[in-house]
């Protein structure tokens, strides 16, 4: 078996990683977050390939926000990468919630 490696953004592909459930609530400027979205999608996207994002996408009803999920070593990792957000650089969430999921079925589960 080939020693493990590691994964694109420094994750080891061998190490079980927590999974993290995390919901931004947005303030109510929509045309700065339209003039944002842009940059803030093509953050996500680059942490998808990477590997640290399993999926996000905003709300369709109530209050104005979004759930992403996120793979990473720990929490300090994880506060990095939320950080780095083009959305909270701009000051576009208003509160952020971050829980630890354990993925026990699907697609994102560790078990085959």
């Amino acid at each position: 078996m080939a020693p493990p490696t590691d994964a694109p953004g420094g994750m080891r592909e061998d190490a079980a990683m927590p999974t993290f459930a995390v919901q931004y609530t947005y303030d109510a400027r929509h045309d700065r977050q339209a003039a944002v979205r842009p940059e803030h999608r093509a953050y996500l996207r680059s942490l998808a390939v990477d590997g640290s994002l399993l999926g996000s996408g905003p709300y369709t009803e109530g209050a104005p926000g979004a759930l992403l999920v996120f793979r990473a070593r720990d929490r300090a990792t994880l506060d990095e990468l939320l950080a780095g957000d083009p959305f909270a650089l701009a000051g576009l969430i208003t509160a952020t919630t971050v829980r630890t999921w354990d993925v026990v079925l699907g697609p994102w589960s560790e078990q085959p």
